[in-house]
């Protein structure tokens, strides 16, 4: 596999593959991008940011944390259920979102004029 460490402005073009059972990676100029690169060959994650629109409101949210790329559908389904109500920036709107460990925050609020 190949892909981009984002672990710094560098931006290190990473290969990473299975040799006899262990996770190579190539192409990083440090640990870190290493540790990116064996991150995303295994279990990748990602901070999960939508919006949702509820009585003509939009409120954009995000996770606290970042959830495996395998339960981003998951998770979507469920923040689509949020029923209208005054959220304010920063509210937590779902918390332990799928027992993830993660929680659902309010991140903007855009009221339609």
């Amino acid at each position: 596999m190949e892909t981009i460490c984002i672990c710094c402005p560098i931006g290190c073009n990473l290969k990473v593959e299975e040799k006899n059972g262990e996770i190579v990676v190539t192409g990083n100029s440090c640990p870190r991008g290493k540790a990116y690169g064996i991150t995303e060959f295994t279990a990748p994650k990602r901070v999960l940011t939508t919006s949702v629109v509820l009585n003509d409101v939009t409120y954009t949210l995000k996770t606290t944390y970042a959830i495996l790329k395998d339960e981003l559908e998951h998770a979507l389904k469920e923040i689509k259920k949020l029923k209208p109500d005054n959220y304010k920036i920063g509210d937590i709107v779902i918390k332990n979102l799928l027992n993830l460990g993660v929680d659902v925050v309010i991140t903007g609020k855009l009221e339609k004029v």
